[in-house]
């Protein structure tokens, strides 16, 4: 074979070796994608309903801005009511996702129903509080001037977790109340007292405070005798578990802990 012939050989010899080694490599490429960096997730995103207990309104709006706005493409959908008609709502089969009581008894209801997904986390703490319109016409200036004759007191019903505080409180002070009404939330009470329906009614503290001067409240030593906690849960029948997830740990985190602070919550 002449020189130019070897010459053709080699150099048909080394491109087909180039070409085979470019090839496996794009074939190694293809069949093992490029593993995700560590720590990524990710973003949340969808809709969750909360149903919270009348009282927590004005923080779980505050908290729901604030979840959203740190969340893009999330929405919380509110529904604020006394304890016991959420937990009603909810074992008829209302669409919740997350749900946070005045109390631990109505949390247990629905945990004894197995519609609570893993265990409720205690957030918060609340006592009561008399609310009476500005000026107290009635003169009330202690738990037991609610029980004297011509007083217009309003309270909440007894299966509502206020109204459940207020009998605790008329058992340890010996004192009996005769409400001219009793309401399924505490705001209705205390819309009662600053449409002036009522010369005083049963709130909790965090309500006076966030009414500012459409009332006065008067505080008495025997509201000791009932401290509210408040527990939240995910809906065992939730399909956004995650956000579900998310949202709690933002009421029982640092934010939440702030927000509820500030409005007189306590801690548990």
């Amino acid at each position: 074979m002449s020189i130019t012939g070897h010459r053709l050989r080699l150099m048909a010899l080394l491109l087909a070796g180039a070409l085979s080694t470019a090839l496996a490599g794009c074939a190694a490429d293809i069949s093992t994608p490029a593993a995700p960096s560590a720590g990524a997730s990710s973003p949340l995103s969808g809709e969750i309903t909360v149903f919270a207990a009348a009282s927590l309104k004005t923080t779980f709006t505050q908290l729901a801005q604030d979840f959203e706005a740190k969340n893009p493409g999330t929405k919380v959908n509110l529904s604020f009511a006394g304890s016991s008609d959420l937990v009603t709502q909810i074992s008829q089969g209302a669409p919740a996702d997350v749900f946070a009581s005045a109390d631990t008894k109505n949390m247990t209801k629905l945990a004894d129903a197995q519609l609570v997904e893993g265990t409720a986390v205690n957030f918060a703490t609340n006592i009561l509080e008399i609310a009476v319109p500005p000026g107290n016409p009635a003169s009330i200036s202690s738990f037991a001037d609610l029980a004297k004759p011509g007083v217009k007191v309003v309270t909440c019903a007894s299966q509502v977790p206020c109204g459940a505080a207020t009998e605790a409180v008329e058992k340890a002070s010996g004192t009996t109340l005769s409400p001219v009404s009793e309401e399924s939330s505490v705001t209705d009470v205390l819309g009662k007292v600053t449409s002036q329906e009522a010369d005083a009614g049963l709130v909790y503290v965090t309500d006076i405070k966030g009414a500012g001067s459409k009332v006065k409240g008067i505080p008495f030593p025997e509201s000791d005798k009932a401290v509210n906690t408040y527990p939240i849960a995910a809906v065992g029948t939730s399909k956004k578990k995650e956000l579900a997830a998310a949202f709690i740990a933002m009421v029982t985190g640092d934010d939440g802990r702030k927000i509820l602070a500030d409005a007189g919550f306590g801690t548990p």
